[in-house]
């Protein structure tokens, strides 16, 4: 008889017939973990793991660390070098205004002596041109009043000797203006004679519609007189916006006959701040030009020709130049350096056997804060035969001219104050050469 045979799924065996297994047989590796077990495990093996730094090190770790390093000193180097750098290049200039209080080691005992102290001539007569003509002294200066459109333009005296100046009050030698300029703040006239016997005057006016920046402008006399009245010219001669125009021109003919102007290129009036706008770095050029003229002392020929530019003694600027030259064939160009507001203004000088340059600096300024009790010495102009000058130096609140003579030594190129006294004769003044 067959035997039926009944099968139970697996699923439904009572559990009265599974097997229990003892808990130590199941290995490690089939045993099922609590989520604590779970984690500490992980923390145990992550800590078998070999950290990065550590010991001994390899290529990686050496690579590493070299890379760390280096952006470290560069850091480091940024950080130190940065400030020094902008501040180089963006900060303010070294001030020299006080370089006249250092003593001089070699000073020339000609500026201890009291015979050769200049002479008071005007009362507030800043920036003093200068010509002779038949036996008469002629002193042009800027405007007595800033900013004031009712101003004289042009103040005139005149003077036998060289010593006694007489102001023409009320005097104006140029009355009327040119289109281009406006009504107030003309600076440093200068003139010389040409040709035809009329006189040309250079001087400085403030341009309409170029904020207060001004340019060369040149007048023509109406007659043969120095003093005028000059009418000037609708256009300025010279206005070079490249430095902020021109000022202080000064007229030269060198031997041949050549005319010239001589001028400042106004380039602290563009200057990016600080003393007279030009002492907060970048430190932008300051130069004196030279240009060449026609004989009418108004056309140019060809372009200005720089002479000259500021250095680290100058401050924020030069200006004021005057040209002369010697027997001995040797040109001396005069100017100011410095701020004129500030004690550190002065006239200074320098020589060449070229009209052109280049230009040697003398050591010392011709004039400078403290020599004779003068502050701010500056806008010098001097005589064609280089005996004489006139410069204007702090009166209180104005600046008032002066006159003297001047000793110029040939052997070594250098010039020094000398005493002026006045032939009774001839009623002129001439040179001691006292040194």
């Amino acid at each position: 008889m067959a035997t039926v045979i009944s099968v139970v799924p697996e699923k439904y065996v009572a559990p009265s017939v599974v097997q229990s297994i003892a808990v130590s047989e199941i290995s490690d590796r089939d045993r099922i973990q609590s989520p604590s077990d779970a984690a500490a495990g992980a923390t145990a093996e992550k800590g078998k793991k070999r950290r990065f730094f550590t010991r001994p090190w390899g290529r990686r770790q050496i690579g590493a660390l070299c890379v760390l390093g280096f952006f470290g000193l560069a850091l480091t180097a940024l950080v130190i070098v940065l400030p020094i750098y902008f501040t180089k290049i963006y900060g303010f200039a070294r001030d020299t205004d006080d370089y006249w209080k250092i003593p001089q080691p070699n000073e020339d005992h000609s500026y201890h002596l009291e015979e050769n102290r200049p002479i008071f001539a005007l009362h507030n007569f800043p920036d003093p041109g200068l010509i002779q003509h038949n036996d008469t002294w002629y002193a042009y200066g800027t405007n007595p009043m800033k900013k004031n459109p009712n101003s004289i333009h042009v103040p005139v005296a005149t003077s036998n000797d060289f010593v006694n100046w007489t102001l023409h009050e009320g005097y104006d030698a140029m009355p009327t203006l040119g289109a281009w300029e406006k009504k107030v703040n003309h600076w440093a006239p200068d003139v010389i004679q040409r040709d035809d016997g009329k006189f040309v005057m250079y001087y400085s006016g403030e341009v309409k519609n170029y904020g207060t920046h001004h340019c060369v402008g040149v007048a023509i006399s109406n007659g043969t007189s120095p003093l005028g009245p000059y009418i000037p010219e609708d256009k300025p001669l010279a206005c070079p916006h490249k430095y902020g125009g021109a000022i202080d021109p000064s007229p030269f003919r060198d031997t041949d006959g050549t005319l010239y102007v001589v001028y400042k290129g106004d380039g602290n009036s563009i200057g990016r701040g600080g003393n007279c706008g030009n002492s907060k770095k970048p430190i932008v050029s300051v130069p004196i030009l030279l240009q060449e003229l026609e004989s009418d002392g108004v056309t140019p020929i060809g372009e200005a020709v720089q002479i000259l530019d500021i250095d680290d003694t100058d401050g924020p600027l030069v200006e004021a130049p005057d040209i002369m030259l010697t027997e001995d064939g040797t040109y001396y160009l005069f100017f100011s350096s410095h701020c004129y507001v500030s004690l550190g203004y002065n006239v200074k000088y320098a020589h060449s056997k070229s009209l052109k340059g280049p230009y040697v600096r003398a050591d010392r300024p011709l004039l400078q804060t403290g020599d004779w009790g003068f502050e701010a010495p500056g806008g010098a102009t001097v005589s064609t035969d280089g005996s004489k000058i006139v410069f204007h130096a702090n009166c209180g609140q104005f600046r008032c001219m002066w006159s003297a003579a001047l000793d110029i030594r040939s052997n070594n190129n250098t010039i020094v104050m000398s005493t002026l006294v006045v032939d009774q004769q001839s009623n002129s003044p001439k040179s001691a050469g006292n040194s």
